[in-house]
Parts: structure tokens; sequence; C-alpha cells
């Protein structure tokens, strides 16, 4: 018995897409599917959580307990980027400041809620632990280290780690060379 779901039970979820190679843990929790768009080649772990407008590219991996609050508001997340594990992304989130109350169990007009769309490029790497915040934009080919505040958006092919984030060095864009030849393979092998 497998403990992802097989590709009948997927399409029954009712995703928005849902491309081929899926695999997703029974374990996971899905809110909202019929907002969420799932490329190819995608693994999503257990005990993840996706709720709302979520968009996952090609060749995508979301390791255990990483939760992806999207919201209206959206969270989209580009081919080749790694999640690692225990990772937090909010499209949305409450105002700490004490002028509106707060939680999912109280009635809108007494919140104020902050929300913008997270956008993740291509080959972005999350170490485990960190929390992403509303509207940033992680660049291309950035990388972050384990348990980092990212709470504005980097720059292209640039290692950053801390709380909040600092740079760190640049990242080497070699691995562009390696996509072109796995892309290359893969498609001499259809």
């Amino acid at each position: 018995m497998s403990s992802f779901y097989s590709s009948e039970e997927l399409n029954k979820i009712g995703f928005l897409n849902l491309g081929i190679n899926v695999l997703i843990s029974k374990k996971a929790s899905i809110y909202s599917a019929s907002q969420i768009s799932i490329g190819n080649n995608v693994r999503i772990d257990d005990f993840c959580i996706l709720s709302g407008k979520i968009s996952v590219g090609n060749y995508i991996h979301i390791a255990a307990y990483s939760a992806l609050y999207g919201g209206n508001y959206g969270i989209e997340i580009h081919d080749y980027s790694n999640i690692s594990s225990k990772n937090s992304i909010y499209a949305l989130s409450d105002d700490y400041s004490g002028v509106s109350m707060t939680n999912p169990m109280i009635p809108d007009k007494y919140k104020k809620i902050y929300g913008e769309k997270v956008v993740i490029k291509k080959h972005v790497i999350i170490g485990s632990g960190c929390v992403i915040l509303p509207g940033v934009v992680l660049g291309e080919g950035s990388s972050f280290g384990a348990m980092t505040l990212i709470n504005k958006s980097s720059e292209p092919w640039t290692i950053y780690a801390g709380i909040p984030f600092k740079k760190i060095k640049d990242r080497s864009k070699e691995l562009l060379i390696l996509e072109e030849q796995f892309v290359k393979e893969v498609l001499e092998s259809e």
C-alpha cells in the first residue's frame, strides 16, 4: 500500500490543474483544491498544508510539515525549487498592532488582514524552518539557510541566512548548465 495518493485519487480531489507524476502524501491536508494548480513531477510529503490560491511549477519538492497559506492573494512556486521541511509561507497575515482582533474565528469586520502574493522563482532553495511573509519575491536561484526569516524580497543568485535574513554570498549559476542538460535528456527520452 502506497502512502501517496494514486492518480485516480488525486483527480477526485478537484485541483484546478494537475500534472503528471505527482506524489502527494495521504497525510497532507489540502484546502480549496479548486484554487490549487500543480505541475509535473511534484512531490508533497507528510503533514504539509496547502490552503488557498497556490500554483506549483514542475520538478518541485515540498518536504514534510511545510505549510503554504495562499488565501486569496496566492503563492506561486516556479520550476526546480525546493521547500525543505517545517517551512511556513504566508500570503496573508493578521495585523498584530492591536487595532484589530485576530484569528480565523473572529468575523472579518473586526479584523485587519494584510495580504500580498508570494513568488518563489526558479531554482530557489528554502532551508528547513524558514518563515516567508506576504509580498515577498524570492529571486531566481536565491538560497536561504535553515531558520531564516524572509520578510523582504531577495536578489537572484544569492545565498541568505538569519533573522531577518542577510546576504552571505553569491550563488553559482552553474546549475543552469545542468538544467539545460537535464531538459535535453528528458526531451530525448520522450
